[in-house]
C-alpha cells in the first residue's frame, strides 16, 4: 500500500479530470482543505513526535531547512504543490521548471513512508485534488496530451520511488531523522498553505471549517 496508494491517487485524479472535466471549484477547494488538514494532522501527530524522540536539538534546524527548501521549490513550481496554478494562453511544450520542482517535492515526500505507513494515506489524499487541478489546468492550456500523460505518470511515480529508494539503501537510515525533519518542514509549509488558500479571500466558512475538522478526526484514527 505504501507504493500503490500515492501512485493510484495521481492516476485517479488524472482520469477524473480527463473523463469528467470537473468545473466545481468550490468542491475542489473543500477537498483541498480536507487534504491539507489531514496531511498537517498526520505530520503533527506522527512524524513530529518521532523525530524529536529520536533526535538531538538540531532537528528544528532541519525542519526550517525543509520549509525554506519548499519556498525555493515554489519559486519554480508557482505553487502547484498546493493547487495554486493559473495562467492564460496555450502551453506548447513541457513546463520543465514546474515538472522538475514538483517531482522533486513528490520524491522527498516518499522517504518517510517506509517508517510511517499512515503517511501514504495522507500523501494520496493530498495528491488527488492536486492531480485533478493540474490536469484540468494543462487541458485548458492545450498542452499536448501525450506530454500531459508523461507529466502526470512521472509525478505519480515519484513518491513511490522515494519510498523505494529509502527502503533499498540502508545507508539512508543513518540520516533518517534529518531527512524526515526536512520532509516535515516541507509538509508544514504545504499543508498550512493549502488550508489558508482553499477559500476566496482567505476567508473561513462553515463548510471549510467542517472539512478541516474532518481531516483532523480522520488523522487521529490512524
Amino acid at each position: 500500500m505504501n507504493y500503490i496508494l500515492p501512485l493510484l491517487s495521481v492516476l485517479l485524479g488524472y482520469a477524473i479530470a480527463i473523463g469528467l472535466k470537473p468545473k466545481d471549484k468550490k468542491g475542489l477547494k473543500l477537498l483541498l482543505a480536507f487534504s491539507g488538514s489531514f496531511l498537517l494532522s498526520l505530520t503533527v501527530m506522527h512524524l513530529l513526535p518521532d523525530v524529536y524522540e529520536n533526535s538531538n536539538s538540531s532537528v528544528g534546524i532541519f525542519i526550517m531547512v525543509g520549509i525554506l527548501f519548499q519556498i525555493i521549490l515554489e519559486f519554480f513550481s508557482k505553487g502547484a504543490e498546493h493547487g495554486h496554478v493559473h495562467g492564460h494562453g496555450k502551453i506548447s511544450q513541457m513546463p520543465w521548471l514546474l515538472f522538475v520542482s514538483l517531482c522533486l517535492h513528490a520524491l522527498l515526500e516518499g522517504f518517510p513512508v517506509g517508517h510511517h505507513h499512515d503517511l501514504a494515506y495522507g500523501i494520496a489524499i493530498h495528491h488527488l485534488p492536486i492531480a485533478i487541478i493540474l490536469t484540468t489546468f494543462f487541458l485548458q492550456a492545450e498542452l499536448n496530451k501525450t506530454v500531459l500523460f508523461f507529466f502526470m505518470l512521472t509525478f505519480a511515480i515519484m513518491t513511490p520511488l522515494g519510498t523505494f529508494v529509502s527502503d533499498s539503501f540502508p545507508i539512508l537510515n543513518q540520516y533518517y531523522t534529518q531527512i524526515t525533519a526536512v520532509v516535515i518542514g516541507i509538509l508544514f509549509h504545504i499543508s498550512s498553505t493549502i488550508i489558508f488558500e482553499s477559500s476566496e479571500g482567505h476567508k473561513f466558512n462553515i463548510a471549510k471549517i467542517s472539512m478541516i475538522i474532518l481531516g483532523m478526526v480522520f488523522a487521529s484514527f490512524l
